[in-house]
């Protein structure tokens, strides 16, 4: 039988305003206890001012493989494209 703890991945932001940024991972009983163990791994000079932790297992992201399909350009999405658009004159730097 493995008790061995849940893996949770580990976001800080340094100041108001910025974004959460992934800083590491831990293993944690609970989601409280991740939160406090990124505290002291993660925070330890005051640099952060706030800390998300998220389970991995719930994490879910797309494959660098799969770039093409949710990145580039789409020709098939033309409400994308202005080009049904009337622009009025009155409207300035379009």
């Amino acid at each position: 039988m493995n008790h061995e703890w849940p893996l949770f991945e580990v976001f800080v932001r340094a100041r108001r305003g910025l974004n959460h940024v992934h800083v590491g991972s831990l293993r944690a009983a609970d989601h409280e206890m991740a939160v406090h163990h990124a505290r002291d791994l993660y925070t330890r000079r005051n640099e952060g001012v706030s800390i998300w932790v998220v389970r991995s297992d719930d994490v879910v992201a797309s494959s660098p493989e799969d770039k093409a399909a949710f990145f580039e350009p789409s020709g098939d999405k033309s409400y994308r494209h202005p080009t049904y658009y009337t622009i009025p004159g009155s409207v300035p730097h379009i």
